[in-house]
């Protein structure tokens, strides 16, 4: 059977191959509606399916996004590049994930491999680009959006929430049940000091210990992100003299390997020590006893990044103001907390 090609489903809809294409690609010129569906259902009728690779040849650019991120493993990390999936679906876009394992030559790897794909964009959650990412990018004018993290390089185009405000909201509510202070497991040694989320999480639990009247020193304790080695820590933390009644963590991965080394030391959750997450993983619903957590809307974060790394304007002068988008949070409360 012969290869069916723009020009046959031209000549079927009364109209030119230009015509084809501007339906095909959604510009750069509009089309009429009646002449609009005329191809669409010509091409659905011969079966045309566009070269889009030759598409990407003519235009350098493909419909793919590039997306990395530290950990896909990781609860959070996994949930937010479905919501990038789904939403880049919706523009007609497919993503690529790459996994930079929180090493920077990784990141830099698949900057590199999905620059040279031609992507539309990118969008990192990255721990602070180095010189070299920063240059890779600047030398192929791509388009970059950070999620959920936000160092300052590339003139802070962002998608964020709220992470101070809504760590200050869940430590608030861990000293509203009257515990005489609340510990914090933050990040590890290398958590950069400025623009990552982990960072925020302790100053919005600093903030509110402080303003509470409370003491911090000696109650910020570091942790991996991931339960299992954050599980290592709780239990040194907890089965040492100066147990704390109540701990904020940093993520709900954390926050899960707390419970976990709770139950394996038998202290009781809420009654013996309270517990806060941060993320709000679909997996909080699940523990025992459910998870108290702090919550953004990753969906809506999602389509935020996706418009903003397919905009054109996206590389024009602009405000930093104008180029971060923040999320409010939210805590959500279920009875790790002591709420019933």
């Amino acid at each position: 059977m012969a290869k069916v090609t723009r020009d046959d489903v031209a000549r079927l809809a009364g109209t030119s191959t230009a015509v084809v294409s501007y339906v095909i690609n959604n510009g750069p010129r509009p089309v009429a509606p009646a002449t609009r569906e005329r191809v669409l259902a010509a091409i659905k009728e011969l079966g045309y399916r566009p070269d889009r690779v030759a598409q990407a040849m003519a235009s350098r650019r493909t419909d793919l996004i590039g997306m990395v991120v530290p950990d896909a493993r990781q609860p959070f990390f996994a949930e937010m590049a479905h919501a990038v999936e789904q939403a880049a679906a919706e523009r007609g876009k497919m993503v690529l994930v790459g996994n930079s394992d929180y090493r920077r030559e990784r990141e830099v790897h698949y900057l590199r491999a999905f620059l040279g794909m031609r992507v539309s964009g990118l969008i990192l959650v990255s721990q602070g680009l180095t010189e070299s990412a920063a240059a890779e990018i600047e030398a192929w004018e791509a388009r970059v959006v950070l999620l959920h993290e936000r160092p300052e390089a590339i003139d802070d185009v962002a998608v964020v929430t709220d992470d101070i405000g809504g760590a200050q909201l869940a430590t608030r509510h861990l000293l509203e049940h009257g515990h005489a202070y609340v510990a914090c497991l933050g990040g590890p040694d290398d958590t950069p000091p400025v623009g990552d989320p982990v960072t925020d999480h302790v100053e919005g639990w600093r903030r509110a210990m402080l303003e509470s009247g409370r003491s911090v020193e000696g109650r910020l304790f570091q942790a991996p992100f991931n339960r299992y080695d954050a599980y290592q820590v709780a239990l040194k933390l907890l089965s040492g003299p100066d147990r704390p009644p109540a701990i904020f963590c940093s993520t709900d991965d954390q926050a899960i390997g707390v419970l976990r080394a709770a139950r394996e030391l038998r202290i009781d959750v809420p009654q013996d020590l309270a517990v806060a997450g941060f993320d709000d993983v679909k997996e909080a619903h699940l523990t025992d006893p459910p998870l108290t957590t702090v919550a953004s809307d990753r969906p809506a974060m999602a389509r935020a990044a996706v418009d903003l790394v397919l905009d054109d304007s996206l590389r024009l002068p602009g405000s930093r103001r104008d180029r971060v988008r923040q999320f409010p949070s939210g805590l959500v409360i279920r009875r790790s907390c002591g709420c019933t």
